[in-house]
């Protein structure tokens, strides 16, 4: 049994999460529950692999064997039921940079690519940052849950211009696991009107609460020709500083595009450790996610309970996948910018402020749930003491 409520002291390892609190919130004093990854140690297995291989004198220039991609597939048919051949992955050093490469590939200078808002703010950028046009396909949000304007999503992709879809599934930061209608609705959508998708399935080993994550190229292996799947297992097992992730392509056309943009972006070689991690990892941590997942879940309904007795005019649904979750403070009637202070100063704790996920987050905040349950408790009464002094009933 893996002891999730061990405190892990991240002082002094150049972490994401704890070295930029004082660029992103102004201070260090808060408590970090931001960032997407984990305060979870790796599973054991990862970390004996690695210790093996830095017990090796000489880190050079490496490849990846087939053990690479077999670990992948092996994984993909336990955990998914999908079936693809080692010719189907293609390495790449993170999902953004695979996205990035499909947008210069597959899409030109002014076309246009659809994303769903609120979304990662990373979608943002990468659309923008490579002289794309971005479109909007807004989530529509009813007490909490999200559901996807197909009527204006299929407006969007009539337009000539538009070239490509990014897909965030499962959705961060609402949490949605999309349904096989909301997919097939989705591809024939696209389809019809021959946009590529580009589906961001990092976060599909973290479907919660029974539900289930639906592959899309699995699903509608009729529209293999316009689907590029990325996937890693960085958020799934904490290895996300390994820079090691991958896309599954089955349309052999499709791959050999984006193998030679890749390559012709020097995006191909990636990292001696990052190998060893995603091995290790896919081979031997299946008991270790059921544990992490279980007590994800534990972390959720504990939020939820408290939520509930202690500031139930703040808005939350349990989310189907991923530990990231969406609260709606709109009730306490505080603009953006007093409401991201308030947490700073009187909180001090560190959520992702919503208006970086767009504008549709004006009101909100994320919080990450990955970390033992007494950092995760501290977090709320830290909101609460925050909604004690600025919540007018």
């Amino acid at each position: 049994m893996h002891n999730f409520d061990r405190i892990i002291n991240r002082e002094g390892t150049d972490s994401y999460k704890l070295d930029l609190r004082d660029a992103y919130f102004g201070t260090n004093e808060v408590l970090p529950l931001w960032v997407a990854d984990m305060d979870f140690a790796a599973p054991k297995e990862v970390q004996e692999a690695l210790a093996q291989r830095v017990d090796h004198d000489i880190y050079g220039y490496t490849i990846r064997k087939d053990d690479f991609s077999n670990s992948i597939t092996s994984w993909l048919s336990r955990m998914h039921s999908w079936k693809v051949g080692n010719e189907t992955i293609e390495f790449t050093p993170g999902v953004l940079p695979a996205i990035v490469v499909t947008i210069h590939e597959f899409t030109k200078p002014e076309d246009k690519i659809i994303i769903q808002t609120p979304v990662y703010p990373p979608f943002y950028s990468i659309v923008t940052d490579n002289d794309r046009e971005l479109l909007k396909n807004t989530l529509v949000e009813t007490d909490g849950y999200y559901n996807i304007d197909f009527e204006n999503l299929e407006e969007l992709a009539q337009d000539p211009k538009t070239k490509m879809f990014v897909f965030s599934n499962p959705h961060n930061p609402v949490g949605r696991a999309w349904k096989r209608d909301e997919l097939e609705r989705i591809v024939k959508i696209c389809s019809d009107n021959d946009v590529m998708i580009v589906s961001d399935e990092i976060h599909s080993d973290l479907c919660l609460f029974g539900n289930k994550h639906i592959v899309l190229a699995n699903e509608f292996p009729e529209y293999a020709h316009q689907i590029i799947t990325c996937m890693a297992p960085s958020k799934t097992f904490n290895i996300a500083g390994f820079s090691t992730a991958y896309a599954v392509i089955t349309d052999k056309k499709v791959r050999t595009q984006f193998h030679k943009r890749l390559v012709g972006l020097q995006m191909h070689m990636g990292n001696l450790f990052g190998g060893v991690a995603l091995e290790a990892a896919y081979n031997n941590g299946d008991a270790w996610l059921k544990e992490m997942k279980a007590y994800l879940e534990e972390n959720i309904l504990m939020v939820d309970a408290f939520i509930k007795e202690h500031m139930p005019e703040v808005g939350f649904v349990v989310p189907e996948a991923t530990y990231l979750l969406w609260f709606n403070f709109k009730a306490w009637g505080l603009p953006q910018s007093k409401l991201k202070k308030a947490m700073i100063e009187i909180g001090k704790v560190g959520m992702n402020d919503g208006v970086s996920f767009g504008a549709e987050g004006k009101g909100y905040q994320r919080m990450n749930i990955a970390s033992p349950k007494s950092m995760v408790e501290e977090g709320l009464n830290r909101i609460l003491k925050v909604r004690n002094e600025v919540y007018k009933k």
